[in-house]
Parts: structure tokens; sequence; C-alpha cells
């Protein structure tokens, strides 16, 4: 098997997941759990970045280096918007806090941006990626 089918059945593969996790922070949502909508999306989220990645491969043991890595290499390049890398790095503060932070309140209208960026980071990825 040559790198670069492995690299696409793995890249598809995280691409499931981050269409899995999106599901999940939807039914969360639409029942008023929205810490944990949070970090499904997040996780979508996630997913979707390291399906990229696996094209490289390149892979980090920190979800930090992941995102800084795609950010650096994918979206200051330009080759993802701008916008989207800030949204990104909206999502893990988002879900850092919904995690942690025992005071935070999730409200809904986040919660619904954190599920667009996932939405629309992984319609971008699959075009990217040509899945």
């Amino acid at each position: 098997m040559t790198k670069e089918f492995y690299g696409k059945d793995l890249a598809r593969y995280k691409l499931d997941r981050a269409l899995e996790e999106l599901d999940t922070a939807e039914l969360l949502f639409e029942n008023d759990k929205l810490k944990a909508a949070n970090n499904r999306a997040y996780y979508s989220i996630y997913y979707a970045i390291t399906a990229v990645l696996c094209m490289e491969p390149i892979a980090f043991k920190r979800h930090k280096d992941t995102l800084a890595y795609f950010n650096k290499n994918y979206v200051n390049m330009g080759i993802f918007p701008r916008e989207m890398g800030r949204n990104v790095q909206k999502a893990a503060k988002i879900r850092h806090a919904s995690d942690y932070d025992e005071f935070y309140i999730a409200g809904r209208e986040e919660t619904e941006r954190q599920i667009k960026t996932a939405k629309d980071l992984i319609g971008l990825i699959k075009e990217f990626l040509d899945i």
C-alpha cells in the first residue's frame, strides 16, 4: 500500500469521526446540553484537522500543537481562511472552559457558532482533500 493511499484512507476515517462528533454535538444541542455540545463540536473540528495532517503524515501528542501546526502551515499559508483559524482557536478555548471551568455558563448562540464552525471546517477540508 502506498503512503498516499494510506494517508487518504486514514483521512477518510478521521473525517468520519469528525462527522460522528458533529452529529453528537447537534443531538446534545437539541437537548440543551450545551457544555457537552461545545466539547463534541470541538472534537469534530479536531478530527477534521487531523484528517488534513494525515496526508503529510504528521501527528502531535498535544491538541495545542496540532492546532498551532494547522494554523501555521494551512491557515497562515492561505489554504484555509484566516477567520476559520480564529474560529478554531475560539472553539478550543470554549471547549476548555466548558470542560474545566465549573462556573462557565454555555450560551445557545455560542454553542451554535461552535457547531457551525465544525460544519464549515469539515466542508472546507472535504473539498481540500477531494474526499
